[in-house]
């Protein structure tokens, strides 16, 4: 038998183990005999057995299991990397060119607008800029110096007031380009300020649009936030840059950082705000879904633990797979205690040092039932 181990877990290789479901009558040491039959059965598996279906073996060991606290929360959009696109004056909405949940990158066109003010300003550019092109031509020389002045200052505050009112630096300067006063019939578009994902888009072609509404909401959403509150006594425990977990169902935990502690309380639940910031790179999350945050808040002492995932109920009672002698996996029920961070707290039902299966634990779970059920095991 070999032993090869990767990283803190040990996988136990045995050569020329056939698969077999034996009844094996042990001497436990003076353990309880109605502990139930399934801890009588050794379940064999050859090497390649177990890789198939991703048993990996452990072996118990004591661990300083982190402090946590577990509370509420809620996902929001992360402000820092989220924008809102909103018109500076009144338009009407000629075209929409993205939709709702759309992916789309900085300066991609959002939505056509046309506006009576902008057209205004739009032609009020051409004309200062020709008046102030023929003043340079002529030079300072043979014109006023107040006019010269003035032909200047008109044409670049006629540039900055149809970017003021939406028009992109680009577009305005090839509308100047091309000197044709025929183009400036008020068109222009709102051009998204961020990459992100469309999260709202309250509009419809043809309405006529008040400055200030918002068209869209764009949100980058890599990165969420994650907002918890807790009792003003328990934010003592918790500094900013504590590890932190999140779920929205209480089974899938997505790994994150406590970015940001508020310093005001909510008026109403007299709590106080944390921030946690968590990637979302599965896009697991979305803004609006209730979940629980777990926050660490200090180291414990070690205790005997094993992985949440080692762990499954059998007749209704916490068992583990044990790894006997390099022989097979015996079933052994164990009383746990609370879980920490992954991880649960044995109490009784293990000792130090003794070998369990820690993933595929329900591959093993599923051939004692059928060998509790009388199917046997096939090959």
């Amino acid at each position: 038998m070999t032993f090869f181990r990767f990283g803190t877990l040990s996988l136990v290789l045995a050569l020329n183990a056939p698969l077999a479901l034996a009844t094996q009558d042990h001497d436990d040491g003076g353990r309880d005999e109605d502990e139930g039959e399934h801890e009588k059965s050794a379940l064999v598996l050859s090497a390649d057995e177990r890789k198939t279906a991703g048993i990996v073996i452990d072996t118990v060991i004591p661990r300083a299991l982190a402090e946590t606290l577990r509370v509420p929360a809620e996902v929001v959009i992360n402000a820092y990397q989220s924008a809102r696109v909103t018109p500076r004056i009144q338009a009407q909405v000629l075209a929409r060119h993205v939709r709702l949940g759309d992916r789309v990158a900085a300066g991609q066109a959002l939505v056509t607008l046309s506006s009576v003010a902008m057209a205004e300003a739009q032609g009020s550019l051409i004309v200062a800029d020709r008046e102030w092109q023929r003043v340079k031509t002529l030079g300072r020389k043979a014109v006023a110096e107040r006019r010269y002045t003035e032909a200047q200052v008109a044409r670049q505050q006629a540039f900055a007031k149809v970017l003021a009112y939406g028009m992109q630096e680009a577009q305005a300067t090839e509308l100047v380009r091309s000197g044709d006063a025929t183009r400036a019939i008020g068109e222009f578009e709102l051009l998204a300020p961020i990459a992100g994902t469309v999260l709202q888009d309250d509009f419809i072609v043809g309405e006529l649009i008040e400055p200030g509404r918002v068209l869209f909401a764009i949100s980058d959403e890599s990165v969420l936030w994650v907002e918890a509150r807790v009792i003003p006594s328990a934010l003592s425990r918790i500094q900013v840059g504590a590890p932190a977990r999140v779920s929205a169902d209480g089974k899938d935990w997505i790994e994150g950082t406590v970015i940001q502690l508020h310093h005001q309380l909510n008026e109403t639940t007299r709590t106080q705000g944390i921030r946690i910031a968590v990637e979302n790179t599965n896009d697991q999350l979305h803004p609006g879904q209730f979940a629980e945050a777990e926050i660490v808040t200090g180291a414990g002492s070690p205790v005997l633990s094993v992985p949440n995932e080692s762990l499954t109920l059998i007749k209704g009672a916490p068992t583990v797979f044990k790894y006997a002698d390099g022989v097979g996996f015996h079933a052994g029920q164990v009383e746990t205690g609370p879980s920490i961070g992954g991880w649960t707290v044995i109490r009784a039902g293990l000792d130090e040092g003794e070998e369990i299966a820690v993933s595929g634990v329900f591959h093993l779970k599923s051939l004692l039932l059928k060998s509790s059920l009388g199917e046997g095991h096939a090959h």
